[in-house]
């Protein structure tokens, strides 16, 4: 199926041409059919000459009626202008070809009608020239008189050609179904009905009712009023809803699958507009699909600004919109940047914003965003409809990074390691938390991810590059070595730590920098304790006891015990039951 939308003037016969195409009425309204006016969308379909099936959206031609006629063609891809042949060009011809134009609207065709009334030939004349410049400026043209039925198999033959032209939306693309119409069916409940861009939707599907993210369930389906299991876009469909009730749902509201959509109420956006962006009006409405939006709209550069809408919306980066004036009866063309830009408050940030987003093209791709925000998960990518890059540095728990953002993360967090350790030499490392809040990641693992050598974790500590012990880490070492030059593994008691100098910060920089070994809390032993102690158990018969240990290394049973348990947990040792072993090839790593 594809989907056709009516655009023109007041009374220039957009739906008599749709009943002659179909045979239905399109006014679905008794007061319309009374004043012969259009006031809301009408909804009918025809089968085409080569079989496929077309759906028409009837829009209002009246300048009270704007809003509907956006609703109407919003959502769709080609659109049928019509022009009366006893009238030509007039102003809402005018108005809602710019509003085409704006929607990004590249697919139609020129359609004189009333044909009968008078000769066609100017006002085709005149239309062409209106169509020249915009999307539409190659548009087949056809002429037609309903009354008489002269053309109308020419316009299907059209209409065929039209439709096997446009592009066929993938079946696999996150759903957004706007909502045209709900009412109630007695016996079935709430019905809404829209038109299915891309996606497929099913009997059983659950759904996300937005604004307000509730949760619905497809209960049955209809498209063109015949009972199907699933539709894909582009397709009238009309959705029968589980889990809402008719008086919560109307037109302007979006069905979409879940977790596929940004859900926002600020976006940066590209303005296709005669004026400059600085000349907006600062409160304007923001049509897309089927929902208007009041907005406050903040220039940032000639062509860029930033929105702030009244209501959170379903978007992705690219996606069209069009910004109407209702009090000056202008459009600006949008298309949406950024679903997730910065804040700005800074001085200067603004222009800044604005020079970024000059160079950005109007769909930004994953690489793009990635290296907008430096990491992100790979979901987050997804809902703001982008893909990763193939470049991306893939970390753990779904994180991908901007390689380029991702090294200057490790050359700032060596940098932040060197400026720590110089203003605090005694304590040279800094906790996992406080280089995620200075490096601005989201996570502890980011920073853990960010580790390689020369730096290094331990005990949840980050730290540098190794640049020595300190002055007097090395003094007090040096105290320590001289203290048990004639019994090397006397480990001193805490007192003499402290007239060493080997307390606190100093000892715990000694520990850090190796300069000392500390197996247990109160036992320090010089760097390379363990070495020689291994030296020396080997030369003892195999297995040995603790008390044998002891002896040999002419030490205490307060500093043995976890001498050995750290032997143990190096691999220099094992242990069976009460007795140990040198290994025959110590692991020495």
């Amino acid at each position: 199926m594809q989907v056709v939308a009516t655009a023109g003037h007041v009374d220039h016969g957009k739906s008599a041409l749709v009943r002659a195409l179909t045979g239905m009425e399109p006014d679905r309204w008794a007061e319309e059919r009374r004043r012969g006016l259009t006031i809301d969308l009408g909804f009918a379909w025809t089968t085409l000459p080569s079989g496929l099936r077309l759906a028409l959206v009837d829009v209002p031609g009246h300048e009270r009626f704007v809003g509907n006629m956006l609703a109407g063609v919003g959502p769709v891809p080609a659109a049928m202008m019509v022009v009366a042949a006893d009238e030509g060009w007039m102003p809402q011809s005018q108005e809602h070809l710019a509003a085409l134009d704006a929607l990004g609207v590249r697919h139609g065709l020129l359609v004189v009608t009333r044909s009968d009334l008078a000769d066609p030939t100017p006002a085709l004349r005149q239309a062409r020239s209106r169509l020249d410049g915009t999307g539409l400026r190659n548009a087949e043209a056809v002429t037609v008189s309903s009354v008489t039925g002269r053309g109308v198999d020419d316009l299907a033959a059209a209409l065929d050609r039209l439709a096997a032209r446009l592009p066929v939306p993938d079946p696999a693309a996150p759903v957004r179904l706007w909502v045209d119409r709900a009412f109630t069916v007695k016996g079935s409940g709430t019905v809404v009905t829209g038109t299915l861009g891309a996606g497929t939707v099913a009997v059983g599907d659950e759904l996300t009712l937005t604004p307000g993210d509730r949760t619905v369930r497809i209960r049955a389906l209809e498209s063109m009023r015949e009972p199907v299991d699933a539709v894909t876009g582009v397709s009238r469909v009309a959705v029968n809803l589980r889990g809402v009730d008719h008086g919560d749902v109307v037109r302007g509201m979006a069905l979409v699958s879940p977790g596929d959509w940004t859900m926002t109420t600020c976006v940066d956006v590209r303005l296709s507009f005669a004026e400059a962006s600085g000349r907006l009006a600062r409160q304007m409405i923001l049509h897309l699909g089927s929902a208007a939006v009041p907005v406050r709209l903040r220039p940032l550069g000639p062509d860029t600004a930033r929105l702030t809408l009244n209501a959170r919306l379903p978007l992705h980066v690219g996606d069209r919109a069009l910004l109407r004036d209702p009090g000056r009866r202008s459009v600006a063309g949008v298309r949406v940047l950024d679903v997730r830009p910065p804040t700005l408050v800074r001085r200067g940030a603004g222009v800044e914003r604005a020079r970024e987003l000059a160079s950005w093209p109007d769909r930004p791709g994953g690489g793009l965003l990635l290296r907008r925000h430096g990491v992100l998960r790979e979901g987050e990518l997804a809902v703001m409809g982008a893909v990763p890059p193939v470049d991306a540095v893939r970390l753990d728990d779904g994180w991908l990074a901007d390689p380029g953002h991702w090294e200057g993360l490790h050359r700032r967090l060596a940098g932040e390691l060197a400026r720590h350790a110089a203003a605090s030499p005694l304590a040279p490392g800094i906790p996992l938390e406080a280089a995620r809040l200075r490096l601005g990641l989201p996570s502890r693992r980011l920073v853990a991810a960010l580790i390689r050598p020369p730096l290094r974790l331990a005990d949840g500590r980050v730290y540098g590059t190794p640049a020595g012990p300190p002055p007097q880490v090395v003094e007090a070492v040096a105290r320590l070595r001289e203290d048990l030059a004639e019994a090397p593994f006397r480990a001193p008691e805490a007192a003499r730590l402290a007239e060493l100098g080997l307390t606190g910060p100093t000892l715990a920089a000694a520990v850090a920098s190796g300069a000392v070994l500390r197996p247990a809390d109160g036992v320090v032993l010089p760097a390379g304790a363990d070495e020689e102690a291994v030296r020396v158990l080997a030369g003892l018969s195999q297995p040995f006891t603790v008390a044998q240990a002891k002896q040999a290394l002419d030490t205490s049973r307060r500093v043995v015990v976890p001498l050995l348990e750290h032997l143990d947990r190096r691999g220099l040792t094992e242990r069976s039951g009460d007795h140990r072993r040198v290994r025959s090839e110590p692991k020495m790593g």
